[in-house]
């Protein structure tokens, strides 16, 4: 099974930054597509970004063009970083993986334990 571990939440002022990581391990078979999601307090679980294996990348409206996701593959270690956060931003946010030999990228077979991002106003 794949395991996967985030870091990197925090507290945060509205218009900072920061930056998630998450390291994966124990996959051998296949590629993966690497998503992040998020969970605000009392909210369903959303699609934030997503990396597929060749590189391409996707973002849900409300973060483009403030996130960034990366990819280390020599590392097994996926990134969000985001900048110029607001309040709207905080949540818990997962770290997610779509493998197999053809991954689509819809849905996730794993998920971290998640780490909290708060942004105060």
């Amino acid at each position: 099974d794949v395991q996967l571990m985030e870091s990197g939440g925090g507290l945060v002022e509205a218009g900072g930054s920061l930056r998630l990581s998450c390291v994966r391990s124990g996959f051998t078979y296949g590629q993966c597509c690497m998503m992040w999601y998020r969970q605000p307090p009392g909210k369903e679980l959303t699609w934030v970004s997503s990396i597929r294996p060749e590189g391409t990348t996707d973002y849900a409206d409300s973060v483009r063009g403030r996130f960034t996701i990366s990819e280390d593959k020599t590392r097994s270690t996926l990134y969000l970083q985001m900048n110029d956060l607001g309040p709207e931003d905080t949540a818990v946010y997962y770290c997610t993986a779509d493998c197999g030999e053809e991954p689509t990228c819809i849905g996730f077979h794993y998920r971290g334990q998640g780490t909290q991002v708060t942004v105060s106003s």
